[in-house]
């Protein structure tokens, strides 16, 4: 799609948007039409309607969530990932438990609503009996802060998914990245395409609430994050998020060229006029603090990867970004907040949220639940 077009697109766009306003769902085809927008005044009629549709849901509040990293070790060898195994380029370290509750401490008491615990799939965590070390983390989290807390430690046995939930976890984050399966294939080299959909749906099943999502700039196109936004959508997860590629040194994909970030911009209106009672973020951790009015412009109503300065912690995307700064913080956000006529909607909404969330949940699982269930037989005359 060149420029403005004709003025029949613009026509469209705006009738696609007002549709999806009215709650009528649209085609794959329809979201594809959305998401090759690549003029940003035509763009700005989406963002529009989607500040519309989250205002309609969350009003002026915005969640803060504040990010952990505490094991940049990784047995896998995704091709976009700086902590892929095998990168000599990237720090590695194993935060203990301690650490993590000290850091836990500070950032609940600056004002976050949820705690979000990310790790690679480190091969000492993964390699424990009943992922121990795992458990103890999040039971010590939750019981130093009483914050939600978020885990993001790679794919888990159901069993895992359902220890978790009873020692704590609110929530299990597992992105797919692509919901193209040639895609994908390049991208988490090795690792078999169904098995994160069946942990995502196996944490749903264990009572967590679930994160998807995808990442863009790493050669996909429009119709790509179209199947993404589908696919999600059709799922509900409960919080779902899309991320520029940035480019890491010393992995596969070092050299590709970095792009702007319209299409990530595009991608989170469009999960929103989608999914519009959803989660769905704006992240610190791909531009940093200048990056976080346009993604709320775009209907995000949670910043993600707050991180404390002087730490030691990394970011993902980027490992150092504004960290030691000290912009990552709840400080350096609320102004940006401020300008937008946002506010932090606070732990006490961010708890009625996730019993809204929790209650979709359940009904959509017994919905599909009565749905697999075998037919009753007849009794007999």
């Amino acid at each position: 799609m060149t420029g403005l077009g004709t003025r029949s697109l613009r026509d469209e766009v705006c009738a696609l948007c007002a549709a999806a306003l009215d709650g009528a769902p649209l085609a794959e085809r329809e979201l594809e039409t959305l998401l090759a927008i690549d003029d940003e005044i035509l763009a700005g009629e989406v963002f529009a309607a989607a500040r519309r549709a989250r205002a309609a849901h969350f009003g002026d509040g915005v969640f803060l969530y504040g990010f952990v990293y505490f094991s940049t070790y990784c047995r896998n060898a995704c091709a976009f990932c700086y902590y892929r195994a095998g990168n000599p380029m990237s720090p590695r370290y194993r935060k203990t438990v301690e650490e993590v509750v000290a850091v836990c401490e500070g950032l609940a008491a600056s004002g976050v609503d949820l705690l979000d615990l990310t790790m690679g799939e480190d091969p000492v965590i993964h390699g424990e009996p009943g992922y121990r070390t795992l458990l103890d983390l999040v039971s010590a989290v939750r019981a130093a802060t009483g914050l939600p807390v978020m885990v993001s430690p790679g794919v888990l046995p159901d069993a895992a998914l359902r220890d978790l939930r009873a020692a704590g976890a609110d929530w299990y984050a597992l992105y797919q990245e692509t919901h193209t399966p040639e895609l994908y294939a390049r991208l988490r080299v090795g690792q078999a395409f169904g098995a994160r959909a069946a942990a995502r749906r196996g944490a749903r099943a264990a009572g967590l609430l679930v994160e998807d999502g995808m990442l863009t700039g790493i050669g996909d196109t429009a119709a790509d994050r179209a199947r993404s936004v589908a696919a999600m959508r059709d799922e509900a997860w409960e919080q779902v998020r899309v991320m520029t590629f940035v480019p890491q040194e010393g992995t596969p994909l070092a050299g590709v060229p970095p792009q702007g970030d319209l299409a990530e911009l595009l991608t989170i209106a469009v999960l929103r006029l989608v999914l519009p009672d959803r989660l769905i973020p704006a992240s610190l951790d791909v531009d940093g603090i200048r990056g976080l009015e346009r993604r709320l412009l775009a209907g995000a109503n949670v910043v993600t990867s707050i991180v404390p300065p002087a730490t030691g912690l990394a970011g993902v995307s980027n490992a150092v970004l504004d960290i030691d700064e000290g912009y990552r913080t709840v400080a350096g956000v609320l102004p940006h907040l401020e300008r937008l006529g946002l506010r932090p909607a606070g732990p006490a909404a961010y708890c009625l949220t996730l019993e809204r969330l929790r209650a979709s949940a359940a009904g959509r699982g017994s919905a599909a639940s009565a749905a697999a269930a075998p037919p009753p037989k007849e009794a007999p005359a």
